[in-house]
């Protein structure tokens, strides 16, 4: 059971709080019923919910991928007005959002959906999902740093799980940075950066090159792309989930010039 607007607003009517309108002017029904309570809860899989007497049409789960550049935040809105990963998006008609973040100075790969018991369980720290980076420190990164990274390092909140360590690079005289893949399954703030910072190596550059069974690959800075359907596979079975029909994207036709204005049902506001 989910709450109305929510359910409103991922089939693609309007905004939450649009939603959460509609509702109070008594524009929606479920089984034919109108409903004005915003604390009102709905089964979308079972129940018929309408907006001026027409039936939304549900949202298909969608999965893709976005090499995300430093600089923005991964957040769907930002008070402040400071750039997101919102602003790299497709224009596509599912509303779909980050699961989980990227710091800011961060690089690399972000997953999008619009699945939020696949984004839950993707998260959630019995999962494990393993997560791969590669980060540029400066300084050598010695049989001690590996091993105190392999058997957890200790931290503010706490020892971190054991990392698995691959040094592709070591530190020489002409700039001092060691390159090295890190791969992790918690999801602690700033974790990488920490561990690094507190072997005495401070980190130059961080990129996320792999989350679970997806890889960035040849994907360029500030590009996306769906998932393979083999990716689609994995990932699922990754969450301990049954694998949806795979789907990419659909992409949101824009009303032609001089057309009649999109009635709420499927219009959307395309992110400043």
């Amino acid at each position: 059971m989910e709450r109305l607007q929510k359910v409103l607003a991922h089939a693609g009517v309007a905004s939450r709080r649009k939603c959460e309108e509609l509702i109070l002017a008594g524009r929606v029904s479920v089984d034919g019923e109108t409903v004005t309570e915003l604390g009102a809860k709905v089964d979308p899989s079972r129940q018929r919910i309408a907006v001026d007497g027409v039936p939304i049409e549900l949202e298909q789960p969608v999965v893709f991928v976005l090499n995300k550049p430093v600089a923005y935040l991964s957040t769907v809105s930002d008070p402040l007005g400071r750039r997101t990963v919102m602003q790299l998006l497709p224009p596509i008609r599912e509303r779909v959002y980050p699961v989980g973040r990227l710091d800011y100075d961060t690089s690399g790969l972000l997953l999008f959906t619009n699945d939020g018991e696949l984004t839950q369980q993707l998260l959630h720290p019995s999962r494990e999902i393993e997560k791969v980076y590669r980060v540029s420190v400066r300084g050598i990164v010695d049989r001690e740093t590996r091993r105190a990274l392999m058997e957890g390092v200790e931290l503010e909140d706490g020892v971190t799980a054991p990392a698995k360590v691959e040094v592709l690079r070591q530190a020489d005289s002409e700039d001092g940075v060691a390159v090295v893949h890190l791969a992790i399954h918690e999801g602690r703030n700033r974790q990488v950066r920490r561990m690094f910072e507190r072997l005495g190596l401070p980190v130059v550059r961080l990129k996320r090159i792999a989350f679970g069974p997806v890889s960035l690959g040849h994907l360029k800075t500030g590009e996306w792309r769906p998932l393979t359907q083999e990716e689609w596979v994995a990932l699922y079975q990754a969450a301990g989930m049954t694998p949806p029909p795979y789907r990419r994207p659909t992409p949101r036709r824009e009303p032609s010039k001089g057309s009649a204005r999109p009635s709420a049902r499927g219009r959307r506001e395309r992110p400043e």
